[in-house]
């Protein structure tokens, strides 16, 4: 009898964490290292948000609450995507959890059987495919490639879609390439959505503050709202108030799906913690002026990024429309070898290559599901964002 589970066996380790661990490992070694493999804001939690935290510990708010969340925070959460997104939802619509992912995992574990299927574009966020092969399904693949600036086009979306697809996955601002979908592209997924009543779609919005050069974030059930009773809406405030270690990630969705994931979480996790959800209804109520610098910060970090990886580097790199990642192909380099005399077969061999010979921490394409390419997260100072273009380039320059 084997110990550890099939069900485990069937899950890949994350690349991310993985590159990310390396990169610490050889930092605590002494090595100069840049890591740029995880997608983590540099910037602290706000002030208010804090001090909201140090408040609800003062007042004792610190025991156990409910599964799926404090009616306070679960009132801003209905706010939130009321004055956001033009969802005209409830408290009693909401959810709350420790993370998006959690949320990501509790939908569904909920929801899937073995044989069910379940869309995901690609490239992808690593957690997709693994989570939804630990639930026993089975992730059906659409290729969005840079043909279509990484964004899944309607006629592959009908092509995936079968009668046993259960979900489609939707991530926008897009983990790794930064694609963020227009309303209009959109509008050309929902067509196809309404064809597929047995189809349902949970969009990962955590990227939404981050849409960049005055562009507007829409979400699918803002764009269609016929899709509303079938599409789970999640969002979290790690990436907007930087606040990622807090774990707390939110959604609206159909209510006997809300009340199936609460049933789970109240036999894994059971509530967030209770501080971070008092902070969490301070960042999402609290003032959100801060917002716009930050989103500054980020665009001029990407043009610089984009400006630096495509200067006679042999990458070929588009310019993202949010989030703070790129996706460069590294094609064109493939096959060669480093001036460290690494033969780079593969974008793998590419990234680790460039950490052992540089120091930059990158993800190879191959681990998002799309090889040729690598994800760089610019969520990092400027000064560390400037060394590490100058290492790439040195890197691509010696590659013969």
């Amino acid at each position: 009898m084997a110990f550890l589970s099939e069900a485990l066996g069937r899950v890949a380790p994350s690349a991310t964490i993985a590159i990310s661990q390396k990169a610490r490992d050889m930092a605590a070694a002494g090595r100069d290292v840049i890591a740029l493999s995880a997608g983590e804001p540099d910037f602290d939690t706000p002030l208010h948000v804090r001090e909201a935290a140090t408040r609800a510990m003062n007042e004792g708010k610190t025991r156990y609450t409910n599964v799926d969340g404090i009616p306070e925070l679960k009132a801003a959460v209905a706010a939130k995507f009321k004055r956001d997104n033009g969802l005209d939802v409830t408290a009693a619509d909401c959810f709350v959890s420790s993370g998006g992912k959690q949320i990501i995992f509790n939908a569904l574990m909920a929801t899937l059987n073995p044989g069910d299927e379940v869309i995901v574009p690609v490239p992808y966020w690593v957690s997709y495919p693994e989570i939804v092969r630990l639930c026993g399904a089975e992730p059906v693949f659409a290729v969005a490639d840079s043909t279509t600036g990484f964004k899944l086009a309607p006629e592959v979306l009908e092509a995936a879609i079968t009668p046993k697809t259960k979900w489609l996955l939707l991530n926008t601002p897009s983990n790794p390439t930064g694609a963020a979908y227009t309303a209009a592209e959109l509008r050309g997924l929902a067509d196809v959505l309404l064809r597929h009543p047995h189809v349902h779609i949970l969009t990962d919005d955590i990227y939404e503050v981050l849409v960049y050069d005055g562009g507007t974030f829409a979400t699918i059930a803002q764009v269609e709202p016929k899709l509303q009773p079938r599409t789970l809406t999640m969002n979290g405030v790690s990436k907007s108030h930087a606040m990622t270690g807090w774990r707390i990630g939110y959604c609206t969705g159909p209510r006997t799906l809300l009340a199936a994931m609460t049933k789970l979480q109240g036999q894994s996790t059971s509530c967030p913690t209770s501080v971070s959800q008092w902070a969490a209804v301070e960042a999402l109520n609290g003032p959100q002026d801060f917002l716009d610098d930050w989103r500054q910060v980020f665009q001029q970090r990407r043009d610089m990024v984009v400006a630096g990886l495509t200067a006679n580097t042999g990458l070929d790199c588009l310019t993202p429309e949010g989030a703070f990642y790129v996706f460069p192909s590294c094609a064109r380099l493939l096959g060669k070898t480093s001036a460290g005399g690494t033969r780079l077969t593969t974008d793998e061999d590419f990234v680790l290559a460039l950490l052992e010979e540089t120091g930059v921490a990158l993800v190879h394409g191959t681990a998002f599901g799309l090889p040729g390419h690598f994800r760089l997260s610019y969520a990092a100072s400027n000064a560390e964002l400037e060394e590490a273009v100058k290492r790439i380039q040195t890197f691509c320059a010696g590659i013969a």
